[in-house]
Protein backbone atom coordinates (compact mmCIF):
# COMPACT_ATOMS: atom_id res chain seq x y z
CA UNK A 1 0.00 0.00 0.00
CA UNK A 2 1.53 3.23 -1.00
CA UNK A 3 0.80 6.15 1.53
CA UNK A 4 2.88 8.98 2.86
CA UNK A 5 3.04 10.74 6.31
CA UNK A 6 3.35 14.71 6.70
CA UNK A 7 3.63 16.84 9.10
CA UNK A 8 3.76 17.77 11.87
CA UNK A 9 0.99 20.90 11.69
CA UNK A 10 -1.98 22.48 13.34
CA UNK A 11 -5.45 22.74 11.85
CA UNK A 12 -6.44 19.53 10.80
CA UNK A 13 -9.52 18.76 12.73
CA UNK A 14 -11.12 19.40 9.21
CA UNK A 15 -9.75 16.36 7.93
CA UNK A 16 -9.39 14.30 11.02
CA UNK A 17 -13.07 14.23 12.02
CA UNK A 18 -14.01 12.09 8.97
CA UNK A 19 -11.71 9.52 10.64
CA UNK A 20 -12.74 9.46 14.30
CA UNK A 21 -16.61 9.77 13.19
CA UNK A 22 -15.33 6.32 10.96
CA UNK A 23 -14.68 4.69 14.21
CA UNK A 24 -17.56 4.77 16.58
CA UNK A 25 -16.41 1.73 18.24
CA UNK A 26 -13.15 3.77 19.91
CA UNK A 27 -14.82 7.34 19.35
CA UNK A 28 -18.74 7.00 19.74
CA UNK A 29 -19.27 9.24 22.66
CA UNK A 30 -20.10 12.66 21.09
CA UNK A 31 -18.93 14.79 23.60
CA UNK A 32 -15.22 13.26 23.92
CA UNK A 33 -15.42 13.55 20.15
CA UNK A 34 -15.93 16.92 20.15
CA UNK A 35 -12.85 17.37 22.67
CA UNK A 36 -10.86 15.45 20.12
CA UNK A 37 -11.68 17.58 17.46
CA UNK A 38 -11.56 21.39 19.15
CA UNK A 39 -8.05 19.79 20.71
CA UNK A 40 -6.22 18.25 17.37
CA UNK A 41 -6.27 21.94 15.62
CA UNK A 42 -4.11 23.21 19.06
CA UNK A 43 -1.79 20.24 18.87
CA UNK A 44 1.18 19.10 16.36
CA UNK A 45 -0.73 16.02 14.09
CA UNK A 46 1.22 14.00 11.34
CA UNK A 47 -1.38 13.13 8.74
CA UNK A 48 -1.11 9.89 6.59
CA UNK A 49 -2.12 10.66 3.04
CA UNK A 50 -2.52 8.05 0.30
CA UNK A 51 -2.61 9.97 -2.96
CA UNK A 52 -4.63 13.07 -2.10
CA UNK A 53 -6.58 11.57 0.27
CA UNK A 54 -5.58 11.34 4.46
CA UNK A 55 -6.62 8.23 5.43
CA UNK A 56 -4.93 8.16 9.35
CA UNK A 57 -3.11 10.95 11.60
CA UNK A 58 -1.91 11.13 15.36
CA UNK A 59 -1.72 14.00 17.44
CA UNK A 60 0.85 14.56 20.34
CA UNK A 61 0.16 16.07 23.29
CA UNK A 62 3.66 17.77 25.16
CA UNK A 63 3.34 17.12 28.82
CA UNK A 64 6.76 18.86 29.56
CA UNK A 65 10.51 18.76 27.72
CA UNK A 66 10.94 14.93 29.06
CA UNK A 67 7.37 13.77 27.70
CA UNK A 68 4.74 13.46 25.50
CA UNK A 69 1.44 11.48 24.92
CA UNK A 70 -0.44 10.45 21.57
CA UNK A 71 -3.53 12.48 22.18
CA UNK A 72 -5.06 10.72 19.66
CA UNK A 73 -5.26 8.45 16.70
CA UNK A 74 -7.14 7.36 13.83
CA UNK A 75 -7.00 5.37 10.57
CA UNK A 76 -9.93 4.18 8.27
CA UNK A 77 -10.81 1.18 9.60
CA UNK A 78 -10.36 -0.67 5.82
CA UNK A 79 -6.82 0.61 6.49
CA UNK A 80 -6.31 -1.07 9.77
CA UNK A 81 -3.44 -3.67 9.23
CA UNK A 82 -1.68 -1.91 6.56
CA UNK A 83 1.02 -0.15 8.13
CA UNK A 84 -0.23 2.94 8.81
CA UNK A 85 -0.91 3.32 12.42
CA UNK A 86 2.96 2.16 12.39
CA UNK A 87 4.54 4.66 10.29
CA UNK A 88 2.47 7.47 12.12
CA UNK A 89 4.46 5.99 15.43
CA UNK A 90 7.26 6.02 14.31
CA UNK A 91 7.37 9.03 12.81
CA UNK A 92 5.98 11.11 15.58
CA UNK A 93 8.86 9.08 17.52
CA UNK A 94 11.72 10.65 15.42
CA UNK A 95 10.05 14.15 15.45
CA UNK A 96 10.22 13.67 19.66
CA UNK A 97 13.45 11.91 19.71
CA UNK A 98 14.64 15.27 17.72
CA UNK A 99 13.62 17.57 20.33
CA UNK A 100 15.12 15.07 23.34
CA UNK A 101 11.65 13.60 24.53
CA UNK A 102 12.60 10.84 26.45
CA UNK A 103 9.28 8.99 26.87
CA UNK A 104 5.89 8.80 25.11
CA UNK A 105 2.65 7.66 26.31
CA UNK A 106 -0.34 6.80 25.62
CA UNK A 107 -3.81 6.31 27.33
CA UNK A 108 -6.43 3.50 26.24
CA UNK A 109 -9.21 1.41 27.86
CA UNK A 110 -7.96 -0.93 29.97
CA UNK A 111 -7.39 -4.91 30.46
CA UNK A 112 -10.14 -5.05 33.07
CA UNK A 113 -12.74 -4.12 30.70
CA UNK A 114 -13.68 -6.63 28.33
CA UNK A 115 -13.37 -5.20 24.49
CA UNK A 116 -12.36 -7.02 21.71
CA UNK A 117 -11.21 -3.51 19.75
CA UNK A 118 -9.06 -1.99 23.07
CA UNK A 119 -7.52 -5.38 22.76
CA UNK A 120 -6.44 -5.04 19.29
CA UNK A 121 -5.33 -1.29 20.29
CA UNK A 122 -3.55 -2.56 23.41
CA UNK A 123 -1.88 -5.16 20.96
CA UNK A 124 -0.42 -2.55 18.16
CA UNK A 125 1.17 -0.68 21.33
CA UNK A 126 2.46 -3.69 22.73
CA UNK A 127 3.81 -4.40 19.71
CA UNK A 128 5.55 -1.29 18.93
CA UNK A 129 7.33 -1.54 21.94
CA UNK A 130 4.63 0.28 24.53
CA UNK A 131 4.34 -1.14 27.98
CA UNK A 132 1.65 -0.79 30.43
CA UNK A 133 2.67 1.22 33.49
CA UNK A 134 -0.91 1.29 35.31
CA UNK A 135 -4.51 0.68 35.15
CA UNK A 136 -6.63 3.69 37.03
CA UNK A 137 -10.36 3.89 37.41
CA UNK A 138 -9.82 7.69 38.54
CA UNK A 139 -9.23 9.49 35.05
CA UNK A 140 -12.32 8.45 32.96
CA UNK A 141 -14.40 5.99 35.11
CA UNK A 142 -14.95 2.71 36.87
CA UNK A 143 -16.51 1.60 33.80
CA UNK A 144 -13.95 2.91 31.71
CA UNK A 145 -10.71 1.95 33.23
CA UNK A 146 -7.80 3.88 31.69
CA UNK A 147 -4.41 2.01 30.97
CA UNK A 148 -1.30 3.78 30.80
CA UNK A 149 1.50 2.32 28.74
CA UNK A 150 4.74 4.36 28.09
CA UNK A 151 7.89 3.70 25.76
CA UNK A 152 11.29 4.70 26.29
CA UNK A 153 12.18 6.91 23.21
CA UNK A 154 15.34 8.70 23.32
CA UNK A 155 18.03 9.70 25.80
CA UNK A 156 18.88 13.02 27.40
CA UNK A 157 22.54 13.01 27.31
Amino acid sequence: MNFTIEGPSTNTSRVCEPILRALPGWFGIESALAEYIEKIDTLPSFLARQEDKVVGFLSLLQHNPFSAEIYVMGVQPDLHHQGVGRALVLQAEAWLRERRVEYLQVKTLGPSHPDAGYAATRAFYTGMGFRPLEELKQIWDEFNPCLVMVKKIADRS
